[in-house]
Formats: structure tokens, sequence, C-alpha cells
């Protein structure tokens, strides 16, 4: 993998994290389209960590407040609901890690789970708009659905914020917890991938600086864009992206 190659597949990261039209399908794409042969997911999981930055950058005052508020019972409950969220992907990710990392080399089955993603995306817009609070039936149940999204080509903030959708939280906060939530998703996938990998990472320092730096700068952006286009009320947009790129992939 060169400098260049870093660089776009480290911009494709930053997008399409947060852009719910799948992060690792789209990379998984990305390498194929430019033929890179990258064994594994150790340069996926170095963007991602890229994008958890982001992530901590644009949600920093919430982030903050949680931490300042500590000793309210309120965050103490949000925290928990965080944590209760996050275990179904740990028992996924744990349990079926050799499956999922195969899954990362397949081109077919990233089209069939974009197909997915576009669908559930779609359906979003169907959903009630409402401000219901979240309680610890609702985490469980966007833990699950962001278990799922370890699978290249569904979208976990797709899945996570139809999910809230669905279950009638307010889109602001749907977008919010799910990117809360992200963080110790993505933080936690990357501490394992780092204790899996015998010899330390294979890929140059450089490599993996590029990618990780494309990766957060253009992720900032794209989150705040998604969060606009998500209070517009044009999130199933991004359903017909996934859907099209879903059947390109399949029939071309």
């Amino acid at each position: 993998m060169t400098l260049i190659e870093a660089t776009i597949l480290g911009i494709v990261q930053g997008f399409t994290e947060f852009l719910p039209i799948s992060s690792s399908g789209h990379l998984v794409l990305g390498q194929a389209i430019l033929g890179i042969e990258q064994p594994g997911n150790e340069f996926e999981i170095l963007v991602h960590l890229g994008t958890l930055a982001s992530v901590l950058v644009v949600f920093f005052d919430d982030i903050k407040s949680l931490l300042i508020s500590m000793t309210s019972k309120k965050t103490q409950t949000f925290i928990l609901f965080i944590l209760i969220g996050t275990l179904p992907a740990v028992g996924v990710g744990l349990g079926f890690k050799d499956l999922l990392e195969s899954s990362f080399e397949n081109v077919t089955a990233v089209g069939g789970a974009l197909l997915f993603t576009g669908m559930v995306l779609y359906g979003s817009s169907f959903a009630n708009r409402q401000d219901k609070e979240h309680s610890f039936l609702t985490s469980i149940l966007i833990g699950c659905v962001q278990a799922v999204a370890i699978i290249p080509g569904v979208s976990r903030s797709g899945m996570t914020i139809s999910a809230a959708l669905f279950l009638g939280l307010s889109p602001k906060e749907a977008v919010r917890f799910s990117f809360l939530l992200a963080i110790p998703a993505i933080a936690g996938a990357g501490l394992l991938t780092a204790l899996d990998v015998s010899g330390g990472f294979q890929l140059p320092i450089s490599i993996a600086l590029v990618g990780i730096i494309s990766s957060f700068s253009v992720g900032v952006v794209a989150l705040k864009w998604l969060i606009g286009w998500l209070e517009q009320g044009k999130f199933h947009y991004f359903g017909i992206y996934c859907l099209a790129v879903g059947l390109i992939t399949l029939f071309i």
C-alpha cells in the first residue's frame, strides 16, 4: 500500500464511518478497486481510530458534560445505557472473530450487506418522529443492531440511528447516542486487534499515520454533515445510495 492509496482509503473511511453507508464495506470495495491486497483488517482498525478521534472532537461538549456530572444519577444511568448497548457487539466480535475477518475479503457479501443497509435506512423514513426517553430495552436493542453492523457492508451508524428512530427517540438524541455508543466499540476493537497482532503491526508507520490523519480530518466534516441532514429529515437518502452501490457491486 502506498501513501496515496492510504490517503484515499483514509478519506473513504472518514466519510463513510459517519455517513450511514458502511465504512468497512467501502474500504473492502476501495481496496478491490485499487487492487490492494492487504490481508486482515489491520488498516481498517487504524483508520477507525482516526474516526474515533473525530467523535471525541465533535461531541466534546457532551463528553465533558458527562464527566463533570458523574455524580448525577441521570448521568450514571445514561453511562449504564452506553455500557449495556456495547455488550452485544463485544459478544459477537469475540465469538465470531475468525468468520468476520474472512468477510472483509468477500466483495459479494459486502454487496448484499449494502442492500440490507439501504432497505433499513430507507425504511427509517416511515418511523414516527417522537421524543421518548432512553430505557434498558432501547439500549439493548440498539446494542444488538450495532453488533449486526460488525459485518462489512452493514452501516453501524445507519443501524443504530435507524433503530433509535424506530424506537421513538428524537433525531438529535438518536445521533448523540449512536456516536457516544461508538466510542467503546471502536476503542475496544482497536485494542483487541493490537493485542492479537503477533510481532507488532506490519504496516509502515507512515502508512498508518496518513490513514489515521486523513480519516480523522474528513470524519469531522462528515459527522457534522450527517447531523445536519438528519435534522432536515434527509437521512433516508443514504439508503438509496446504499441500494445503488449494493446492486452495482453484485451485478457489475
